[in-house]
Protein backbone atom coordinates (compact mmCIF):
# COMPACT_ATOMS: atom_id res chain seq x y z
CA UNK A 1 0.00 0.00 0.00
CA UNK A 2 1.28 3.64 -0.39
CA UNK A 3 2.83 4.60 2.63
CA UNK A 4 0.81 7.89 2.50
CA UNK A 5 -2.57 5.98 2.38
CA UNK A 6 -3.03 4.39 5.72
CA UNK A 7 -5.96 2.84 8.03
CA UNK A 8 -7.39 5.16 10.18
CA UNK A 9 -6.85 3.10 13.40
CA UNK A 10 -2.83 2.40 12.44
CA UNK A 11 -2.00 6.04 11.53
CA UNK A 12 -2.02 8.06 14.85
CA UNK A 13 -2.95 7.85 18.45
CA UNK A 14 -5.88 6.27 18.27
CA UNK A 15 -4.88 3.53 20.70
CA UNK A 16 -4.23 2.59 24.10
CA UNK A 17 -1.72 0.06 24.71
CA UNK A 18 -0.78 -1.86 28.27
CA UNK A 19 3.02 -2.61 28.03
CA UNK A 20 5.62 -1.43 25.84
CA UNK A 21 5.00 -1.98 21.85
CA UNK A 22 6.03 -0.12 18.80
CA UNK A 23 3.51 0.38 16.14
CA UNK A 24 -0.29 1.36 16.08
CA UNK A 25 -3.38 -1.50 16.30
CA UNK A 26 -6.32 -1.31 14.15
CA UNK A 27 -9.74 0.45 15.88
CA UNK A 28 -13.24 -0.52 17.32
CA UNK A 29 -16.47 0.03 17.42
CA UNK A 30 -20.07 1.68 18.53
CA UNK A 31 -22.65 3.46 20.43
CA UNK A 32 -26.06 3.83 20.67
CA UNK A 33 -28.94 5.80 22.22
CA UNK A 34 -32.57 6.76 21.16
CA UNK A 35 -34.52 5.83 18.02
CA UNK A 36 -33.25 7.00 14.69
CA UNK A 37 -36.12 8.11 12.85
CA UNK A 38 -35.72 9.99 9.62
CA UNK A 39 -36.04 13.84 10.72
CA UNK A 40 -38.92 16.27 9.23
CA UNK A 41 -36.10 18.36 8.15
CA UNK A 42 -34.62 15.28 6.26
CA UNK A 43 -37.18 13.90 4.98
CA UNK A 44 -38.54 16.94 3.42
CA UNK A 45 -35.62 16.83 0.81
CA UNK A 46 -35.24 12.93 0.66
CA UNK A 47 -38.09 12.71 -2.23
CA UNK A 48 -36.74 15.34 -4.31
CA UNK A 49 -32.89 14.41 -4.57
CA UNK A 50 -31.35 10.60 -2.57
CA UNK A 51 -28.22 12.30 -1.72
CA UNK A 52 -28.69 16.39 -2.51
CA UNK A 53 -30.90 19.11 -1.33
CA UNK A 54 -32.02 22.37 -3.27
CA UNK A 55 -29.36 24.40 -4.43
CA UNK A 56 -28.70 27.15 -1.85
CA UNK A 57 -29.41 25.59 1.19
CA UNK A 58 -27.19 23.88 3.18
CA UNK A 59 -27.40 20.70 5.18
CA UNK A 60 -29.25 20.79 8.78
CA UNK A 61 -26.12 18.61 10.36
CA UNK A 62 -28.02 18.84 13.54
CA UNK A 63 -31.07 17.23 12.37
CA UNK A 64 -28.77 14.61 10.94
CA UNK A 65 -26.68 14.15 13.85
CA UNK A 66 -29.49 14.34 16.32
CA UNK A 67 -31.59 11.73 15.02
CA UNK A 68 -28.36 8.91 14.00
CA UNK A 69 -26.10 9.49 16.93
CA UNK A 70 -27.72 6.72 18.91
CA UNK A 71 -27.05 4.59 15.96
CA UNK A 72 -23.31 5.06 15.74
CA UNK A 73 -21.25 3.26 18.35
CA UNK A 74 -17.42 3.12 19.55
CA UNK A 75 -15.53 -0.11 19.92
CA UNK A 76 -12.84 -1.39 21.86
CA UNK A 77 -10.88 -4.35 21.23
CA UNK A 78 -8.18 -6.48 23.18
CA UNK A 79 -5.63 -8.34 21.34
CA UNK A 80 -2.02 -8.86 21.83
CA UNK A 81 0.91 -7.84 19.95
CA UNK A 82 4.04 -9.86 19.43
CA UNK A 83 7.11 -8.16 20.68
CA UNK A 84 10.51 -8.30 18.27
CA UNK A 85 13.35 -9.87 19.29
CA UNK A 86 15.04 -6.89 19.70
CA UNK A 87 12.48 -5.40 21.52
CA UNK A 88 13.34 -8.34 24.28
CA UNK A 89 14.71 -7.75 27.57
CA UNK A 90 18.96 -7.67 27.95
CA UNK A 91 20.59 -11.08 29.07
CA UNK A 92 22.08 -9.82 32.02
CA UNK A 93 23.31 -13.42 32.71
CA UNK A 94 25.22 -13.45 29.39
CA UNK A 95 26.88 -10.32 29.39
CA UNK A 96 28.29 -10.48 33.03
CA UNK A 97 29.12 -14.32 32.31
CA UNK A 98 26.77 -17.54 33.81
CA UNK A 99 29.62 -18.43 36.96
CA UNK A 100 27.89 -19.03 39.64
CA UNK A 101 30.46 -17.21 42.15
CA UNK A 102 30.05 -14.08 39.76
CA UNK A 103 27.68 -12.00 41.95
CA UNK A 104 26.29 -10.08 38.83
CA UNK A 105 24.80 -13.13 37.01
CA UNK A 106 23.08 -13.79 40.94
CA UNK A 107 22.32 -10.09 41.05
CA UNK A 108 20.08 -10.53 37.60
CA UNK A 109 19.52 -14.40 37.51
CA UNK A 110 16.02 -13.85 39.40
CA UNK A 111 14.57 -10.96 37.59
CA UNK A 112 11.17 -11.97 35.90
CA UNK A 113 11.43 -12.89 32.10
CA UNK A 114 9.57 -10.08 29.48
CA UNK A 115 6.55 -11.79 27.72
CA UNK A 116 6.91 -12.50 23.70
CA UNK A 117 2.84 -11.12 23.70
CA UNK A 118 1.68 -7.79 25.37
CA UNK A 119 -1.97 -6.93 25.34
CA UNK A 120 -3.00 -4.10 23.47
CA UNK A 121 -6.29 -1.85 23.63
CA UNK A 122 -7.71 -0.24 20.55
CA UNK A 123 -10.75 2.27 19.51
CA UNK A 124 -12.54 2.42 16.51
CA UNK A 125 -16.15 3.31 14.88
CA UNK A 126 -19.33 1.23 14.02
CA UNK A 127 -23.08 1.37 13.08
CA UNK A 128 -26.09 -0.79 13.77
CA UNK A 129 -27.95 -1.61 10.71
CA UNK A 130 -30.92 -3.28 12.16
CA UNK A 131 -32.72 -3.53 14.99
CA UNK A 132 -31.61 -6.95 16.76
CA UNK A 133 -27.79 -5.58 17.23
CA UNK A 134 -26.24 -5.90 13.43
CA UNK A 135 -23.32 -3.37 13.23
CA UNK A 136 -21.11 -2.43 9.96
CA UNK A 137 -17.31 -1.55 10.94
CA UNK A 138 -14.08 -2.01 9.05
CA UNK A 139 -12.22 -5.25 9.03
CA UNK A 140 -9.08 -3.71 10.34
CA UNK A 141 -11.05 -3.16 13.58
CA UNK A 142 -11.35 -6.48 14.50
CA UNK A 143 -8.62 -8.12 13.03
CA UNK A 144 -6.84 -10.16 15.60
CA UNK A 145 -8.72 -9.07 18.42
CA UNK A 146 -9.68 -12.20 20.96
CA UNK A 147 -12.56 -9.85 22.36
CA UNK A 148 -14.85 -6.58 20.53
CA UNK A 149 -16.53 -4.52 23.38
CA UNK A 150 -19.66 -2.46 21.48
CA UNK A 151 -20.35 1.09 24.03
CA UNK A 152 -23.84 2.41 23.03
CA UNK A 153 -23.99 6.15 23.48
CA UNK A 154 -25.87 5.19 26.78
CA UNK A 155 -23.08 4.25 27.80
CA UNK A 156 -24.00 0.05 27.46
CA UNK A 157 -21.26 -1.67 26.82
CA UNK A 158 -21.93 -5.63 24.70
CA UNK A 159 -19.52 -8.10 24.03
CA UNK A 160 -19.35 -8.61 20.10
CA UNK A 161 -19.27 -11.74 18.47
CA UNK A 162 -17.43 -11.18 14.47
CA UNK A 163 -20.11 -12.70 12.23
CA UNK A 164 -17.40 -12.29 9.36
CA UNK A 165 -14.36 -10.28 8.24
CA UNK A 166 -13.36 -9.41 5.08
CA UNK A 167 -9.99 -8.47 4.53
CA UNK A 168 -9.98 -7.70 1.20
CA UNK A 169 -12.69 -5.29 1.35
CA UNK A 170 -11.84 -4.29 5.08
CA UNK A 171 -15.41 -4.78 6.04
CA UNK A 172 -16.83 -6.55 8.92
CA UNK A 173 -19.71 -7.37 10.35
CA UNK A 174 -20.80 -7.64 14.16
CA UNK A 175 -23.25 -9.35 16.62
CA UNK A 176 -24.41 -7.73 19.63
CA UNK A 177 -27.02 -9.41 22.00
CA UNK A 178 -29.62 -6.70 22.04
CA UNK A 179 -33.16 -5.74 20.24
CA UNK A 180 -35.18 -2.73 19.86
CA UNK A 181 -32.10 -1.09 19.12
CA UNK A 182 -31.66 2.48 16.85
CA UNK A 183 -30.46 2.02 13.28
CA UNK A 184 -29.16 3.94 10.33
CA UNK A 185 -30.57 4.47 7.07
CA UNK A 186 -28.60 3.50 4.17
CA UNK A 187 -28.33 5.70 1.00
CA UNK A 188 -27.61 4.91 -2.59
CA UNK A 189 -24.07 5.38 -2.76
CA UNK A 190 -24.11 5.47 -6.91
CA UNK A 191 -25.87 8.37 -6.43
CA UNK A 192 -22.83 10.39 -5.35
CA UNK A 193 -21.60 13.26 -6.82
CA UNK A 194 -18.39 15.51 -6.33
CA UNK A 195 -19.48 18.33 -4.19
CA UNK A 196 -22.07 16.79 -2.30
CA UNK A 197 -22.27 17.21 1.93
CA UNK A 198 -21.53 14.89 3.70
CA UNK A 199 -20.75 14.14 7.25
CA UNK A 200 -18.49 12.09 9.57
CA UNK A 201 -19.86 10.38 13.17
CA UNK A 202 -16.96 8.40 14.84
CA UNK A 203 -14.99 8.19 17.59
CA UNK A 204 -11.70 10.07 16.77
CA UNK A 205 -8.71 9.36 19.23
CA UNK A 206 -11.51 8.10 21.17
CA UNK A 207 -13.78 10.84 21.33
CA UNK A 208 -17.12 9.65 20.97
CA UNK A 209 -20.04 11.30 19.48
CA UNK A 210 -17.46 13.16 17.14
CA UNK A 211 -19.24 15.12 14.04
CA UNK A 212 -17.19 16.34 11.18
CA UNK A 213 -18.43 17.81 7.77
CA UNK A 214 -17.18 18.04 3.95
CA UNK A 215 -17.94 17.74 0.77
CA UNK A 216 -17.35 14.70 -1.45
CA UNK A 217 -13.96 15.56 -3.23
CA UNK A 218 -14.09 12.12 -5.88
CA UNK A 219 -15.40 9.18 -6.70
CA UNK A 220 -13.96 5.61 -7.82
CA UNK A 221 -10.63 6.28 -6.25
CA UNK A 222 -8.75 3.13 -6.38
CA UNK A 223 -6.02 3.23 -3.37
CA UNK A 224 -2.44 0.68 -3.98
CA UNK A 225 -3.45 -3.11 -2.61
CA UNK A 226 -6.96 -2.22 -2.20
CA UNK A 227 -8.02 -3.13 -5.75
CA UNK A 228 -11.18 -4.70 -4.38
CA UNK A 229 -12.78 -0.98 -3.61
CA UNK A 230 -13.56 1.90 -5.55
CA UNK A 231 -13.41 4.09 -2.79
CA UNK A 232 -14.96 7.88 -2.06
CA UNK A 233 -12.81 10.45 -1.31
CA UNK A 234 -13.81 13.61 0.67
CA UNK A 235 -12.26 16.27 3.01
CA UNK A 236 -14.35 15.48 5.93
CA UNK A 237 -12.03 15.41 9.29
CA UNK A 238 -11.43 11.84 9.78
CA UNK A 239 -8.83 10.30 12.28
CA UNK A 240 -7.55 7.09 13.89
CA UNK A 241 -10.51 5.82 15.79
CA UNK A 242 -12.81 6.91 12.75
CA UNK A 243 -12.07 3.84 10.85
CA UNK A 244 -15.66 2.02 10.53
CA UNK A 245 -18.01 4.80 11.04
CA UNK A 246 -20.61 6.24 9.10
CA UNK A 247 -20.39 8.72 5.98
CA UNK A 248 -23.84 10.39 5.92
CA UNK A 249 -25.20 12.32 2.86
CA UNK A 250 -27.04 15.97 3.03
CA UNK A 251 -30.04 13.99 3.87
CA UNK A 252 -29.31 11.64 6.37
CA UNK A 253 -28.85 8.32 5.09
CA UNK A 254 -25.15 6.68 5.44
CA UNK A 255 -23.47 6.48 2.05
CA UNK A 256 -19.66 5.15 2.85
CA UNK A 257 -17.74 3.47 5.73
CA UNK A 258 -14.60 6.31 6.78
CA UNK A 259 -11.91 3.49 6.38
CA UNK A 260 -8.46 5.37 5.29
CA UNK A 261 -6.79 8.33 4.97
CA UNK A 262 -3.78 10.01 3.25
CA UNK A 263 -1.71 11.40 5.61
CA UNK A 264 2.30 12.39 6.07
CA UNK A 265 1.68 12.88 10.08
CA UNK A 266 -0.20 10.19 10.61
CA UNK A 267 -3.76 12.17 11.12
CA UNK A 268 -5.85 14.35 9.24
CA UNK A 269 -4.78 16.20 6.15
CA UNK A 270 -7.65 16.93 4.28
CA UNK A 271 -7.60 13.93 2.27
CA UNK A 272 -10.03 10.86 3.34
CA UNK A 273 -11.62 7.61 2.08
CA UNK A 274 -14.76 5.64 2.58
CA UNK A 275 -15.85 2.57 1.26
CA UNK A 276 -18.97 2.78 -0.48
CA UNK A 277 -22.29 1.52 1.20
CA UNK A 278 -23.63 -0.43 -1.68
CA UNK A 279 -20.41 -2.37 -2.11
CA UNK A 280 -20.45 -2.68 2.06
CA UNK A 281 -24.11 -3.98 1.81
CA UNK A 282 -23.13 -6.75 -0.96
CA UNK A 283 -20.48 -8.10 1.33
CA UNK A 284 -23.07 -7.97 4.46
CA UNK A 285 -25.13 -9.51 2.51
CA UNK A 286 -22.66 -12.78 1.89
CA UNK A 287 -21.42 -12.84 5.42
CA UNK A 288 -24.67 -13.04 7.27
CA UNK A 289 -25.36 -15.97 4.10
CA UNK A 290 -22.53 -17.99 4.98
CA UNK A 291 -19.89 -16.56 7.22
CA UNK A 292 -17.46 -15.76 4.50
CA UNK A 293 -17.19 -13.57 1.00
CA UNK A 294 -16.54 -14.67 -1.88
CA UNK A 295 -14.86 -12.43 -4.71
CA UNK A 296 -15.57 -13.19 -8.30
CA UNK A 297 -12.80 -12.51 -10.91
CA UNK A 298 -13.06 -11.99 -14.84
CA UNK A 299 -9.42 -12.93 -15.19
CA UNK A 300 -8.96 -9.53 -17.36
CA UNK A 301 -6.44 -6.64 -16.62
CA UNK A 302 -7.96 -3.38 -17.42
CA UNK A 303 -7.04 0.03 -17.78
CA UNK A 304 -9.35 3.41 -17.29
CA UNK A 305 -10.23 4.88 -21.31
CA UNK A 306 -9.15 9.02 -20.92
CA UNK A 307 -9.47 10.86 -23.68
CA UNK A 308 -7.10 10.01 -25.85
CA UNK A 309 -7.59 6.55 -25.84
CA UNK A 310 -10.93 6.71 -26.07
CA UNK A 311 -10.29 8.90 -29.41
CA UNK A 312 -7.57 6.15 -30.38
CA UNK A 313 -10.87 3.38 -30.21
CA UNK A 314 -13.58 5.32 -32.07
CA UNK A 315 -15.47 6.43 -28.44
CA UNK A 316 -17.55 9.70 -28.16
CA UNK A 317 -16.80 10.60 -25.04
CA UNK A 318 -13.70 8.79 -22.21
CA UNK A 319 -15.21 6.21 -19.95
CA UNK A 320 -15.41 2.14 -19.50
CA UNK A 321 -12.68 -0.17 -18.94
CA UNK A 322 -9.93 -1.28 -21.57
CA UNK A 323 -8.59 -4.63 -21.32
CA UNK A 324 -5.08 -5.06 -21.75
CA UNK A 325 -4.65 -9.06 -21.09
CA UNK A 326 -7.06 -11.76 -20.70
CA UNK A 327 -5.82 -14.46 -18.73
CA UNK A 328 -5.89 -17.99 -20.11
CA UNK A 329 -8.65 -20.01 -19.56
CA UNK A 330 -10.46 -17.61 -17.28
CA UNK A 331 -13.99 -16.22 -16.90
CA UNK A 332 -12.94 -13.88 -19.34
CA UNK A 333 -11.33 -15.77 -22.00
CA UNK A 334 -14.07 -18.48 -22.01
CA UNK A 335 -16.94 -15.01 -22.87
CA UNK A 336 -14.88 -14.08 -26.01
CA UNK A 337 -13.16 -11.49 -24.24
CA UNK A 338 -10.21 -10.07 -26.49
CA UNK A 339 -7.19 -7.54 -25.66
CA UNK A 340 -8.45 -4.16 -26.93
CA UNK A 341 -11.83 -4.60 -26.03
CA UNK A 342 -13.57 -1.64 -23.63
CA UNK A 343 -16.22 -3.03 -20.68
CA UNK A 344 -18.91 -0.17 -20.98
CA UNK A 345 -21.58 -2.13 -18.80
CA UNK A 346 -21.59 -4.71 -16.59
CA UNK A 347 -24.75 -6.56 -15.60
CA UNK A 348 -26.84 -3.17 -16.70
CA UNK A 349 -24.38 -0.79 -14.67
CA UNK A 350 -22.58 2.04 -16.99
CA UNK A 351 -18.56 1.16 -15.90
CA UNK A 352 -17.04 4.92 -15.66
CA UNK A 353 -13.25 3.32 -15.35
CA UNK A 354 -11.70 0.10 -14.04
CA UNK A 355 -12.38 0.55 -10.24
CA UNK A 356 -16.05 0.65 -10.81
CA UNK A 357 -15.31 -2.55 -12.88
CA UNK A 358 -13.32 -4.34 -10.21
CA UNK A 359 -15.83 -3.57 -7.76
CA UNK A 360 -18.90 -5.00 -9.34
CA UNK A 361 -16.94 -7.84 -10.25
CA UNK A 362 -15.78 -8.84 -7.54
CA UNK A 363 -18.94 -8.66 -5.53
CA UNK A 364 -20.76 -10.80 -7.71
CA UNK A 365 -20.86 -14.57 -6.55
CA UNK A 366 -18.43 -17.23 -8.28
CA UNK A 367 -20.51 -19.18 -10.66
CA UNK A 368 -23.24 -16.78 -11.14
CA UNK A 369 -23.67 -15.12 -14.96
CA UNK A 370 -23.02 -11.25 -15.97
CA UNK A 371 -23.58 -9.63 -19.22
CA UNK A 372 -21.02 -6.91 -20.18
CA UNK A 373 -21.45 -4.61 -23.30
CA UNK A 374 -18.34 -4.24 -25.04
CA UNK A 375 -16.83 -2.20 -27.49
CA UNK A 376 -14.90 -3.67 -30.34
CA UNK A 377 -13.80 -2.23 -33.68
CA UNK A 378 -15.99 0.79 -33.89
CA UNK A 379 -19.35 -1.63 -32.72
CA UNK A 380 -21.17 -2.46 -29.32
CA UNK A 381 -21.65 -6.74 -28.94
CA UNK A 382 -23.39 -8.57 -25.81
CA UNK A 383 -20.97 -10.79 -24.48
CA UNK A 384 -21.87 -13.47 -20.96
CA UNK A 385 -19.83 -14.42 -18.55
CA UNK A 386 -20.07 -17.07 -16.43
CA UNK A 387 -17.57 -15.21 -13.27
CA UNK A 388 -14.67 -17.16 -11.65
CA UNK A 389 -13.49 -17.03 -8.31
CA UNK A 390 -10.11 -15.32 -6.50
CA UNK A 391 -7.85 -17.14 -5.57
CA UNK A 392 -9.88 -19.64 -2.73
CA UNK A 393 -9.34 -18.38 0.45
CA UNK A 394 -10.39 -19.59 4.10
CA UNK A 395 -12.47 -16.50 4.88
CA UNK A 396 -11.64 -14.68 8.25
CA UNK A 397 -15.03 -15.68 9.82
CA UNK A 398 -15.93 -16.82 13.35
CA UNK A 399 -19.51 -16.60 13.60
CA UNK A 400 -22.34 -19.09 13.11
CA UNK A 401 -23.50 -20.31 9.47
CA UNK A 402 -20.41 -20.90 8.13
CA UNK A 403 -18.65 -24.36 7.55
CA UNK A 404 -15.92 -25.91 10.29
CA UNK A 405 -13.15 -24.76 8.28
CA UNK A 406 -14.32 -21.46 8.02
CA UNK A 407 -15.74 -20.71 11.11
CA UNK A 408 -13.15 -22.36 13.79
CA UNK A 409 -9.37 -22.28 12.36
CA UNK A 410 -9.73 -18.62 11.44
CA UNK A 411 -6.53 -18.90 9.01
CA UNK A 412 -6.67 -17.26 5.43
CA UNK A 413 -4.24 -19.64 3.17
CA UNK A 414 -3.15 -19.70 -0.54
CA UNK A 415 -1.02 -22.25 -2.33
CA UNK A 416 2.49 -21.76 -2.57
CA UNK A 417 3.71 -20.63 -5.84
CA UNK A 418 6.70 -22.48 -7.72
CA UNK A 419 9.56 -20.09 -6.07
CA UNK A 420 8.07 -20.39 -2.88
CA UNK A 421 7.93 -24.02 -3.16
CA UNK A 422 11.44 -24.05 -3.84
CA UNK A 423 12.45 -21.92 -1.02
CA UNK A 424 10.48 -24.19 1.54
CA UNK A 425 11.93 -26.78 0.33
CA UNK A 426 8.54 -28.71 -0.67
CA UNK A 427 6.46 -29.65 -3.36
CA UNK A 428 3.04 -28.92 -1.37
CA UNK A 429 1.53 -26.98 0.86
CA UNK A 430 -0.93 -24.05 1.85
CA UNK A 431 1.31 -20.42 3.02
CA UNK A 432 -0.71 -18.79 5.57
CA UNK A 433 -1.26 -15.20 4.73
CA UNK A 434 -2.72 -14.42 8.43
CA UNK A 435 -4.27 -16.43 11.50
CA UNK A 436 -6.57 -15.34 13.83
CA UNK A 437 -9.51 -17.23 15.92
CA UNK A 438 -8.12 -20.76 17.49
CA UNK A 439 -5.48 -21.13 14.99
CA UNK A 440 -3.51 -17.53 15.97
CA UNK A 441 -4.62 -18.83 19.72
CA UNK A 442 -3.18 -22.33 18.94
CA UNK A 443 0.31 -20.13 17.65
CA UNK A 444 0.64 -20.32 13.86
CA UNK A 445 2.01 -17.30 12.28
CA UNK A 446 1.80 -15.77 9.12
CA UNK A 447 4.18 -17.27 6.78
CA UNK A 448 3.96 -20.89 8.11
CA UNK A 449 2.88 -23.74 5.72
CA UNK A 450 0.40 -25.81 6.42
CA UNK A 451 1.50 -29.18 4.75
CA UNK A 452 -0.92 -32.08 6.24
CA UNK A 453 -3.95 -32.26 8.26
CA UNK A 454 -4.32 -35.21 10.71
CA UNK A 455 -1.45 -36.94 8.42
CA UNK A 456 -3.07 -36.40 5.14
CA UNK A 457 -1.15 -33.65 2.91
CA UNK A 458 -3.03 -30.81 1.62
CA UNK A 459 -2.10 -28.82 -1.54
CA UNK A 460 -5.30 -26.84 -1.91
CA UNK A 461 -7.62 -24.93 0.26
CA UNK A 462 -10.98 -26.98 -0.88
CA UNK A 463 -8.51 -30.03 0.52
CA UNK A 464 -7.79 -28.39 3.98
CA UNK A 465 -11.71 -27.72 4.18
CA UNK A 466 -12.97 -30.95 3.28
CA UNK A 467 -10.15 -32.44 5.62
CA UNK A 468 -11.35 -30.24 8.91
CA UNK A 469 -15.08 -30.80 7.68
CA UNK A 470 -14.86 -34.25 8.85
CA UNK A 471 -13.46 -33.35 12.57
CA UNK A 472 -16.36 -33.34 14.80
CA UNK A 473 -15.04 -31.44 17.98
CA UNK A 474 -11.68 -31.68 19.52
CA UNK A 475 -8.73 -30.72 18.03
CA UNK A 476 -7.08 -31.13 14.20
CA UNK A 477 -3.60 -31.43 13.80
CA UNK A 478 -2.06 -29.49 11.63
CA UNK A 479 1.67 -30.18 9.85
CA UNK A 480 3.32 -26.90 10.01
CA UNK A 481 6.63 -26.05 8.69
CA UNK A 482 8.74 -23.02 9.72
CA UNK A 483 11.86 -21.85 7.97
CA UNK A 484 13.74 -25.52 8.39
CA UNK A 485 11.27 -26.47 11.06
CA UNK A 486 8.48 -28.72 10.79
CA UNK A 487 6.06 -29.59 14.22
CA UNK A 488 2.30 -30.69 14.25
CA UNK A 489 0.23 -28.11 15.78
CA UNK A 490 -3.64 -29.02 17.35
CA UNK A 491 -5.84 -26.36 16.69
CA UNK A 492 -9.12 -26.30 18.33
CA UNK A 493 -12.25 -27.41 16.13
CA UNK A 494 -15.01 -26.64 18.71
Amino acid sequence: MNPHAKHLGWAAAGLFTVGVVSGWSAPSLLHVAQAAETPPAVAATADASPNSIPPGTSPDYHAIFAHNQAAVVSITTLGETHIAEQQQPFDFGQFFGNDGDNPFAQLFRNLPNRPNEVPTRALGSGFIVSRDGIILTNAHVVNGAKQVTVTLSDHRQYKAHVLGSDRASDIAVLKIDAHDLPTVHLGNSDQLAVGDYVMAIGAPFGLTESATAGIVSAKSRSLPNDGYVSFIQTDVAVNPGNSGGPLFNATGSVVGINSQIYSNSGGYQGVAFAIPINYAEQVEAQILKSGKVEHGKLGVAVQTVDQSLASSFGLTAPGGALVSKVEPDSAAAHAGLSAGDVILKYNGAPIADAAALSMRVNTTAPGEKATLVVWRHGKTLTLTATVGSTDQRLASASGSGASAAQTHLGLTVRPLTPDEQDQAGVNHGLVVESAQGHAADAGIQQGDVVLAVNGTPVDSVSQLRQAVSHQHGGDVALLIQRGNDRLFVPVDVD
